[in-house]
């Protein structure tokens, strides 16, 4: 069953939910098993189908292997131009005598990681993963070991790797929405290597090989990334990332049925994606949201805060219908602390669950003295105002 996700801020602050039976009028469907699309800046899930199934990722799980990869160079474990042994494990688990992805290394020859980066990510090379795989981990067992380890760290909560390549095995597996959280932190941890991944083709030992993303050469797909995959048993898939106008969206599919379908059908969903949802800016961490009246206190009120950047993603359709009010009990009595959390402030879009973000004081205030208590209590027999404790409600504008 198709599930419709809430709007997410850039900290995640809100989760998945199951949406109700009736769909939006900006719901997809694609010939996809499985899939999930998400904005790349707030992190919110614009649409999938089954995004937590256990699927063979087949060479979609290489992302993780090239994720070890860039680690081991960033710590310095490897350099670009070390060289490295082809081992006769490697060739014959990867090599030109199997029938899989083949970067077509020579059993026992030197290559550099320069180039089985490249042979690994554009030509899909098995026999490059297995060969940086040895030499990171010492084997290929205990590289899928620490490659288990490192996808608990980064939120990968329903993945587990048996090997470098993506080969099948009943314990290799991964979720469209794992695949998506790793290529999130592969943008956002490696620029440095992330733009290998737009390269198109690669020679080595005179045999040319393209890249088999098949968004890389759809002019105006603004695609950048990242790697697909395909066995009998998984079908065809791809993991992309796309950039246009500045905004970037990732998307996982798998379990389609051709190579023509993996391309119009992925080509679609990113479509679709640009097309029916924008991102809304509305605060900037430490802008003064409103004001909050005070009881008893040596100001009269006291600016409200937004703690974090404010950046939300909603359907084009409704983006009108933003409705954002500041909500808290008050007057807030004095004293108050400077940074107390005293307000939030709540998000509504129609179609959306509502998001709260907490509002903080600005600037603390202190509590009147006696004196001051007594000509206050003298001023409120004639005015009469509110008790504090009352529920306060202020609509406001973001800029």
């Amino acid at each position: 069953m198709k599930r419709l996700f809430t709007i997410l801020l850039c900290t995640v602050l809100a989760s998945a939910v199951v949406g109700p039976a009736w769909a939006p009028a900006w719901a997809i469907d694609i010939k996809a098993r499985e899939y999930i699309i998400l904005d790349f800046q707030t992190g919110t899930v614009l649409d999938a189908k089954d995004p937590d199934r256990h699927m063979p990722p087949s060479s979609m799980s290489k992302l993780m292997t090239a994720y070890m990869t860039f680690l081991a160079l960033k710590s310095g474990k490897l350099k670009l131009d070390d060289q490295l042994t082809v081992s006769p494990n490697a060739w014959k688990l990867g090599g030109a005598v199997t029938d899989g992805s083949t970067m077509f290394l020579e059993p026992n020859s030197q290559v550099k990681v320069d180039d089985l980066l490249r042979g690994m990510i554009i030509q899909s090379g098995n026999d490059a993963c297995i060969v940086l795989a040895e030499a990171i981990a010492g084997s290929e067992e205990a590289f899928a070991e620490s490659m288990n380890e490192k996808a608990k760290e980064l939120g990968m909560t329903n993945s587990h790797f048996a090997n470098a390549t993506g080969l099948p095995d009943d314990n290799h597996y991964m979720t469209p929405r794992d695949l998506a959280t790793l290529a999130r932190h592969l943008i956002t941890e490696f620029p440095e290597y992330y733009s290998i991944y737009s390269e198109t083709s690669f020679t080595y030992n005179n045999i040319t090989q393209g890249n088999r993303n098949p968004l890389l050469y759809r002019v105006g797909s603004g695609a950048d990334g990242l790697k697909t995959g395909h066995t009998s048993i998984a079908g065809y898939g791809l993991t992309a990332s796309a950039v246009r106008n500045g905004r970037r969206l990732i998307m996982v599919a798998n379990g389609m049925d051709s190579l023509k379908a993996r391309d119009e059908e992925t080509s679609k969903l990113l479509d679709w994606g640009f097309r029916e949802f924008t991102n809304r800016e509305l605060f900037k961490a430490g802008e003064v949201v409103t004001t909050a009246e005070v009881w008893l206190g040596d100001a009269s009120d006291v600016s409200l805060v937004i703690p974090q950047d404010v950046v939300i993603t909603v359907p084009r359709a409704n983006s009108q219908s933003l409705d954002v009010k500041v909500i808290y009990q008050g007057p807030i009595p004095a004293p108050i602390a400077k940074d107390a959390e005293v307000a939030k402030v709540l998000i509504n879009v129609k179609d959306l669950e509502p998001i709260e973000i907490p509002l903080h004081a600005a600037n603390a205030v202190g509590r009147l003295g006696f004196v001051g208590r007594l000509k206050a209590a003298a001023q409120y027999i004639f005015t009469g105002p509110p008790a504090p404790g009352g529920g306060k409600t202020v609509s406001v504008q973001p800029k």
